[in-house]
């Protein structure tokens, strides 16, 4: 489910659609939960479809980390990628803006983050674009989204939530100790795949964001997405 505060719409002849913020967003807010609405197909559902149901899924959907395909029931499903992503998800069923968002500013993701089979040219056009877009992405980009991720982390409870009735029981009790201490926020490695398969170093726990002394964050043990536009 998608904040309350947004709505789709179009961005330019290249992007087309997206999802735009109608009001104040600040860091620390959950801007979309995954919900018992949104749909959820295994990879043999996803073969026996037809070739046209295959595509919207291409270009719609993602992959989570059991290699599900999940279609969002909303318009979340509209959601861009940026290299500078104005959204990122720690290893819980919601992402988290990692930056205020003025109205009319877009809510944006990293595809990197979402189990991608393939590579793609971007057209986000920001100062920090990478280019190309690929799987690889999901590990060589971890560490600075789980720090971006920690720094959002702690104002979850210092901000209006709207979405925090949908976020699971389970999600909710791991949430507030993670803002207690955030060296427990799971790491956005959580979602990861791994060569196509669960990660085999993945609990159900997740992984942790392990603080050193000079304040870096690592991560240790405790599908296809539509291309820009």
């Amino acid at each position: 489910m998608i904040h309350p505060d947004t709505e789709l719409r179009y961005v330019n002849d290249l992007i087309g659609y997206g999802v735009v913020a109608t009001r104040h967003i600040p860091r620390g807010t959950i801007t979309w939960v995954r919900d018992n609405l949104d749909q959820t197909f295994s990879p043999d559902h996803v073969l026996r479809m037809s070739e046209h149901c295959k595509q919207v899924l291409e270009k719609y959907g993602y992959a989570d980390r059991r290699g599900d395909t999940i279609l969002c029931w909303d318009h979340a499903r509209f959601m861009n990628h940026s290299c500078e992503a104005s959204c990122l998800s720690p290893g819980y069923d919601f992402e988290l803006a990692v930056r205020d968002l003025a109205p009319g500013d877009e809510l944006t993701d990293d595809y990197g983050t979402l189990n991608l089979e393939s590579s793609f040219l971007c057209a986000c056009a920001r100062p920090n674009c990478r280019g190309e877009i690929g799987p690889a992405d999901s590990s060589r980009h971890a560490d600075r989204w789980d720090g971006l991720l920690r720094e959002a982390f702690p104002s979850i409870r210092q901000v209006a939530q709207p979405l925090w009735p949908v976020v699971s029981e389970k999600d909710k009790d791991a949430v507030l100790l993670g803002i207690a201490d955030v060296t427990r926020m799971r790491s956005c490695r959580f979602h990861h795949l791994s060569n196509g398969q669960v990660n085999p170093a993945v609990c159900d726990e997740g992984l942790r964001i392990d603080m050193e002394s000079n304040g870096k964050g690592h991560s240790h043990d405790a599908a296809t997405r539509r291309s820009a536009g």
